[in-house]
């Protein structure tokens, strides 16, 4: 441990004094810097291993500071602190280049537990030479090219050989889940399973089944034993989306899983030994929950080891030409549905919009314009949009009565608010049920029956 320098970089003198000697008794060599300048001083005459520093400070910024440190080294390892306002900020420093961040206030076991992660992969990136793989990378399914998705693509590569658990945050229908695939595609566990499971899809006792495991007997029903997930998993990847909706008993022992890589299944006493490794996603701020008491502090911390964080739609409108030619050539090839293409004033209407759903709107608009414009261009007013306030069905008008006011059927009526409300939910099935009254099964049978495709 006296071997390992940090270089703590801060311009309040009194937050230096208290970390520097609160780290030189954990039996690091400390170093200290006032600011950027001094800091890129520090590091070309005695380069550290980890660099720990705040984002906001005058003259150079803590950003600043990341991308000319990783310039200097690459290998470097950098931590950053941050305020809860500056988050936005602190995940920026992460695409650059920096190891991850703690929020103020922080605990010494918060920062003792940061460093331990950023020091054990700056380890297995020395060994395995694997920090910035030369090989391409597998994004299969991953559409477009703009600049806020190229920084998540550097990221995957950067964390996806490593064994880090990484949390993948961001709006739904975002397409968090495909890229745990990719991380998974590039990981040295690329040759084991992928499993996934909605945390926000299963009852707790049944979710809890199926993540541990069960005991014949342990419950009504259990008539044999079955294997979980986890286990199912070993040797491979397992992502768990929604992990923000995980009952608190079930948090707990998921933290077990974490910490002893061991699962007890339920109604079951014998551990069992678990190799596997684990990615998480959110599309709520897991911060806020734990400050409500709804998520265990202690699993944030375990889980928020690398965080991914996948940029809305609405940020990277530059690949909406990309993903609209990509969603066509998918739903013609999967349903055979007519070859279309849109008119350059309908991909203006797609660029000017702001996809509440994201990526999963996108292609339910698509899919439907596939099917239900007439002719081979589809046009900017056969594209339904909620800004447009309409809802109804393309390729026929509605009728009126005498004094003006639509004639429509319950059916028509039932579908134009589902959509309605779906487009105002982002296209979250489970937000979508519950604000209007159903069960999730009831509204599946009906967008079903609709001819609606609301993939999770």
């Amino acid at each position: 441990m006296a071997e390992i320098h940090l270089l703590l970089v801060d311009d309040e003198p009194g937050i230096r004094v208290m970390y520097s000697r609160l780290l030189a008794r954990s039996g690091y060599r400390v170093s200290v810097a006032e600011d950027g300048p001094h800091a890129l001083e520090e590091i070309h005459k005695d380069p550290p291993e980890v660099m720990i520093t705040d984002i906001r400070m005058p003259g150079m910024s803590g950003l600043e500071l990341v991308r000319r440190a990783r310039e200097i080294d690459s290998t470097l390892k950098v931590i950053i602190i941050t305020a809860h306002a500056d988050t936005e900020s602190a995940i920026e420093a992460v695409s650059l280049g920096a190891f991850g961040y703690v929020r103020k206030p922080f605990s010494k076991q918060q920062l003792t537990d940061a460093l331990d992660r950023a020091l054990t992969i700056r380890e297995a990136e020395r060994v395995t030479g694997v920090a910035e793989p030369e090989t391409p990378c597998d994004f299969t399914g991953i559409v477009g090219q703009s600049g806020p998705l190229e920084q998540v693509f550097r990221m995957v590569r950067r964390v996806a050989p490593t064994e880090a658990t990484i949390l993948l945050t961001g709006e739904s229908g975002t397409g968090k889940e495909l890229f745990a695939r990719a991380i998974h595609a590039n990981s040295q566990r690329a040759s084991g399973r992928f499993v996934s499971i909605n945390c926000g899809a299963l009852p707790e006792a049944l979710l809890e089944s199926e993540l541990f495991g069960h005991v014949r007997g342990s419950f009504t029903g259990a008539v044999r034993d079955k294997e979980g997930l986890l286990l199912y998993a070993g040797g491979g990847t397992f992502f768990m989306d929604e992990i923000g909706d995980m009952a608190p008993s079930t948090q707990v022992k998921l933290l077990r899983v974490l910490e002893e890589r061991e699962v007890v299944p339920v109604g079951g006493t014998k551990p069992q030994k678990v190799d596997v490794r684990v990615l998480v996603a959110t599309n709520v701020d897991l911060d806020e929950r734990v400050k409500q008491g709804r998520f265990r502090a202690d699993l944030y911390y375990r889980i928020n080891v690398i965080p991914v964080h996948i940029p809305a739609l609405r940020s990277r409108k530059d690949d909406i030409p990309i993903l609209v030619a990509h969603l066509i050539q998918k739903h013609v090839r999967s349903s055979g549905l007519e070859m279309k293409a849109f008119s350059s004033e309908a991909m203006d209407k797609l660029r000017s919009y702001e996809w509440p759903g994201n990526v999963r709107e996108l292609e339910n608009v698509v899919q439907r314009c596939l099917m239900l414009a007439d002719g081979p261009v589809i046009g900017a007013a056969d594209i339904p949009l909620a800004a447009d306030h309409q809802g109804e069905s393309m390729g026929r008008e509605s009728q009126r009565s005498p004094d003006g006011v639509e004639d429509l059927t319950l059916e028509e009526l039932e579908k134009r608010h589902i959509l309605q409300v779906l487009e105002r939910t982002g296209w979250h099935r489970k937000k979508t049920a519950s604000i209007l009254g159903i069960d999730p099964s009831t509204l599946y049978r009906k967008l079903d029956r609709f001819g609606i495709s609301a993939e999770e």
